[in-house]
């Protein structure tokens, strides 16, 4: 009953024992450690800590000296190349009036920084498009009316050189509509059904390949083990050929562009944790995404191109929020990553 109780906790669990050997690790622990618990159980606190900061194996030495509980926060913790912060705590396990066991608390303290920036960006484009969908309402009334005022005047006029006039007012009338509807994202919900989102990404990649009319190559890294997801088809390609547009042009319809899947596994969404979900990876290799930029590209209208309209990446990101999921993104010179998270299945508050 213990286990099945450790095995569900977010809070990474590991049990050392008087030797400072691992002899049990949770499911959270094997997520954080990105190992699984048949490869770690055995080992020692040094072989396991020993890239990482140099407290940690300190505090597990002088907890098993001194018998007594530890905590420390804000440590970094090595794992297959990356670096996260943690808190850390130690509790010695006494039997007899003996110190046996050690139990070893790790919290990721960086996925909850993650979560409030998500959701503080969430709340801010939020209402970025709410004033943007205002102002598209109050644009489209009177334009309608200018149109229809043009094609009544077109209909009185009999020289082609007024009537000239009266069709570029209709042209550019029809144009700023079509415009205020991007400007008013997506108007109806998704209609979900069972896919498999490399269908998806085939569509779009094949999509963006033929646009790039040979000079870009997009490569893929599919996990064919992935399960099939509630969404919408038509809203996914929509959302994700977006994002993949935006890399082909950085790259100026030259070079390559990487689109790989993965599983993850215990990640919170909003205020939702879910046991799997999607992981897309959009990578291009371009000059990336210019600094005063990096905060405000998911924002209706902001864009670095002269011709953008800057609503993709807004769109695309509204079209997955629909989907319950998320966009993340990484930019420097040469290396630009957007992640897409899709949910597996229904989540838990």
């Amino acid at each position: 009953m213990y286990k099945y109780i450790l095995e569900h906790l977010n809070e990474a669990i590991l049990l050392f024992d008087h030797e400072l050997k691992l002899t049990y690790i949770n499911t959270a622990g094997e997520i954080l450690l990105a190992d699984s618990a048949r490869h770690l159980v055995g080992l020692s606190a040094y072989e396991l800590f020993k890239s990482s900061d140099s407290a940690l194996l300190l505090n597990l030495q002088q907890c098993l000296a001194m018998e007594e509980p530890l905590v420390d926060r804000e440590l970094t913790l090595e794992r297959m190349s990356q670096t996260v912060t943690i808190n850390f705590s130690a509790t010695p396990l006494l039997k007899d009036q003996q110190q046996t066991e050690i139990l070893v608390e790790l919290q990721q303290v960086d996925s909850h920084l993650r979560i409030s920036k998500e959701e503080q960006q969430l709340s801010q484009q939020n209402t970025a498009r709410l004033l943007v969908r205002g102002l598209a309402h109050e644009i489209k009334n009177p334009l309608g009316g200018l149109r229809g005022a043009a094609q009544l005047l077109d209909l009185e006029l009999h020289e082609p050189e007024l009537k000239e006039y009266t069709q570029i007012i209709i042209a550019e009338s029809d144009r700023l509509q079509g415009l205020m509807d991007k400007m008013l994202g997506p108007n109806k919900l998704p209609n979900k059904k069972a896919l498999n989102i490399h269908e998806v990404l085939e569509r779009v990649r094949q999509l963006v390949q033929v646009e790039a009319s040979g000079g870009l190559t997009v490569r893929y890294d599919y996990d064919p083990s992935i399960p099939e997801i509630q969404a919408d088809k038509d809203q996914l390609i929509q959302a994700i050929l977006n994002i993949a547009r935006n890399a082909a042009q950085a790259m100026d319809g030259k070079g390559e562009i990487m689109i790989k899947t993965r599983i993850h596994r215990q990640m919170t969404i909003g205020r939702k944790r879910y046991k799997l979900t999607v992981k897309i990876d959009i990578i291009d290799y371009g000059p990336g995404i210019e600094a005063d930029m990096l905060n405000q590209i998911f924002y209706p209208m902001i864009t670095g191109r002269a011709e953008g309209t800057g609503l993709g990446l807004s769109i695309a990101q509204a079209l997955i929020n629909q989907h319950n999921g998320l966009i993340e993104y990484h930019s420097e010179p040469g290396h630009t990553v957007f992640s897409i998270f899709l949910p597996v299945e229904s989540g838990h508050e």
